[in-house]
């Protein structure tokens, strides 16, 4: 399978079936930048990045960009922008074909933040949501593809990770 359409494959798939987490979405702008990229060959992303966001604004399908957010406060083991992902098997771990349920699945590899010297996040309101970005060098300019409902604000005391596990998600046609 050519880069193109893996790159589709990775984004196109937006459904959440994991019991920590709630509401799992697909953004418009995520929607229209997977089309973008496979159907108008347009420049692909290098990387992608799972970011942690507060309460303050939820993200849903008409989220662009995350500026439109507040990213959790960077420190003790969180990296402004988020954790790195890169295109590939080692990243998107596991793909599935369901002919059953008529839908394609792909799940990501554990995402883990450890906190180190304080709590994750260093100040402010704990994580309630967890976004798919793309890897625009602003973080304030990266597009928000997809987004996951963490159920309550997270946070973490030093010593201690933050894990989202098996980040799974759907394309199907309902």
């Amino acid at each position: 399978m050519n880069k193109r359409l893996l790159t589709l494959w990775h984004l196109l798939v937006m459904t959440l079936v994991m019991p920590l987490f709630g509401v799992v979405g697909w953004t418009n702008r995520g929607k229209w930048k997977a089309l973008d990229w496979l159907f108008r060959n347009t420049t692909e992303v290098t990387n992608f990045y799972v970011a942690l966001v507060t309460s303050a604004t939820a993200p849903g399908p008409t989220t662009n960009l995350m500026s439109d957010l507040t990213q959790i406060a960077a420190g003790n083991g969180y990296t402004d922008g988020g954790y790195q992902l890169t295109p590939g098997a080692t990243d998107f771990d596991y793909i599935n074909e369901d002919d059953t349920n008529h839908l394609g699945k792909i799940q990501i590899k554990d995402v883990v933040w450890t906190a180190s010297g304080g709590t994750i996040p260093a100040s402010g309101n704990g994580a309630r949501y967890a976004v798919l970005t793309d890897d625009n060098a602003t973080v304030a300019n990266r597009l928000v593809l997809a987004y996951w409902d963490l159920t309550s604000d997270r946070s973490v005391s030093s010593g201690q990770t933050l894990t989202l596990q098996d980040l799974e998600l759907r394309l199907s046609d309902a």
